[in-house]
């Protein structure tokens, strides 16, 4: 490419870059990628950027998923951009309409000719003597490389490949259809069938009603159960405000009162479990008031916000068991048959189809095979800085959302905070950020205090937080708000270096 091309021309999604390098290469075309994408737009706009995307398809997450009643565990308000509000008519939407509204998103703001679809990246090599990433990347057949001053890694945290897929004794016996949701086949005709979905967390609970809706026969097996909370489709509170005030301001008090309400909530159940506990339950029992053993099918083992709520809207996975489209059984699995489940107390399940809604597989860094100077770097034994900088590697960004809040509340300050970086930089001439090493009385701590089964599989090759900020990860968007939009970026934690060597802290 010459200096003259326009650098809002696309460039072909299966061709070579032309350019020999970029100011910011961002890893993913979802929900991250956009956010990080509009502010390096809006704030930093000299700045040469792209977004690479192994998919061919726009929306990450949204677009992988594509099981029956797929939607939101966040509502819209703020799982949406603070940039580009949702005006969906629900708060808690389905997949297709987020992917729709992360589309619309990229287009309205000119996102989507920066996307080059069908880019995986394989590996990016770090080189101190010209402050630059070397970005290996594959293409249909052929790999390609390019370089960037700058490394964006805003792929999620789960493997879009595959699923967390336990094997059953008896398994590959079973005469129905084995399903995983998240290969999830187009021609599936469920009407009339007899399914059987393993699990409890947010994508059985999903399922669950949907199936019963689309003509199935359902039945939820867990062998522990999940908090599970009902919660309006609709959003009574920012309707009336969508009603009588701008849309600007009625967008932004919308925001807030969802913040603010996941906030209490939160800090209650880790405070009072056994009031959250009994709050939670209350609601069940008043949606299932008949139900026999209740209690036994809805009461987790752990507290209230050590793995995450899952919500219904409009209280549809109790109304399916109140009607009996559905039902529940909470029991393990000693077999699998040709006709169905076998289970450990001696009762079973037919099944015509199952589906093993076991779980997510999650890699943090897409598979990215990272180095230093020749050095591979582990981001299992680094700590992790304000939650999206690994200690010790040069200019990169890991861009990871909250756990117990809305994804995009935490994208959208780490994006901030990174434009905010690399405006620092430009005023100071410096070349390279780095994230230095904390001080010794600094305890490491897992990355996330969270007890979900996909977290504890894979916990040992997670990065670490400590115990003192910057290198504890908050969940708390009021205090992170304080700290990514207004705390000084030269903190004394980040080391920042001229291309020829010189430094400043």
């Amino acid at each position: 490419m010459t200096e003259q091309r326009s650098r809002s021309e696309a460039w072909p999604a299966t061709a070579p870059l032309a350019e020999p390098d970029l100011d910011v290469l961002i890893v993913g075309a979802g929900i991250s990628g956009i956010d990080a994408a509009y502010h390096i737009q809006r704030g930093l706009p000299d700045q040469r950027f792209a977004i690479f995307e192994a998919r061919d398809r726009i929306g990450g997450t949204w677009d992988l998923f594509r099981y029956p009643g797929i939607r939101s565990d966040s509502d819209m308000h703020t799982l949406g951009f603070p940039f580009h509000p949702w005006r969906g008519d629900k708060a808690i939407a389905d997949g297709a309409a987020i992917r729709t509204y992360i589309e619309e998103t990229a287009r309205t703001f000119g996102i989507g000719d920066k996307i080059r679809y069908r880019h995986q990246v394989l590996s990016a090599s770090w080189h101190s003597a010209d402050a630059r990433w070397t970005i290996r990347y594959r293409m249909a057949d052929r790999t390609a490389e390019t370089t960037c001053r700058f490394l964006y890694l805003g792929a999620g945290y789960y493997d879009y490949a595959a699923g967390h897929a336990p094997t059953f004794p008896g398994q590959h016996g079973f005469a129905g259809r084995w399903i995983h949701p998240q290969h999830w086949p187009d021609d599936l005709d469920v009407d009339g069938k007899r399914i059987v979905v393993i699990g409890s967390g947010a994508t059985a609970v999903t399922l669950v009603p949907a199936l019963a809706a689309l003509g199935a026969q359902v039945t939820m097996l867990q062998r522990s159960p999940t908090y599970i909370v009902s919660r309006p489709a609709r959003d009574a509170v920012a309707d009336a405000l969508y009603r009588w005030l701008p849309e600007r301001a009625a967008s932004r008090l919308a925001r807030w009162k969802s913040i603010a309400y996941g906030i209490v909530t939160y800090r209650l159940a880790r405070r009072q479990p056994d009031r959250m506990r009994a709050l939670i339950m209350k609601g069940t029992r008043h949606h299932l008031p008949d139900m026999p053993d209740v209690e036994r099918h809805f009461t987790p083992r752990y507290a209230p916000w050590d793995q995450r709520l899952c919500l219904v809207p409009d209280a549809d996975l109790f109304a399916a068991l109140r009607q009996g489209r559905a039902a529940i059984v909470t029991d393990a699995i000693r077999a699998i048959d040709p006709e169905g489940i076998v289970l450990e107390s001696g009762g079973r399940i037919e099944a015509d189809i199952i589906v093993a809604a076991t779980g997510l597989q999650m890699k943090l860094i897409g598979g990215i095979a990272l180095s230093v100077d020749g050095v591979p770097v582990d981001p299992a034994g680094r700590f992790i800085y304000r939650g999206m900088m690994l200690e010790g590697v040069p200019n990169l960004v890991l861009a990871f959302g909250y756990t117990n809040a809305s994804w995009t509340l935490k994208i959208d300050l780490v994006s901030r905070r990174f434009c905010r970086t690399l405006g620092y930089m430009r005023r100071k001439r410096m070349a390279v950020c780095i994230p230095g090493r904390p001080a010794p009385d600094v305890a490491p701590r897992p990355m996330l205090d969270f007890d979900s089964g996909y977290i504890r599989r894979v916990e040992h090759s997670l990065p670490r937080q400590g115990s003192q900020y910057p290198w504890r990860v908050r969940q708390n968007y009021f205090l992170d708000l304080l700290a990514f939009r207004f705390g000084r970026i030269a903190d004394g934690v980040l080391t920042f270096r001229r291309a020829e060597g010189g430094e400043q802290r």
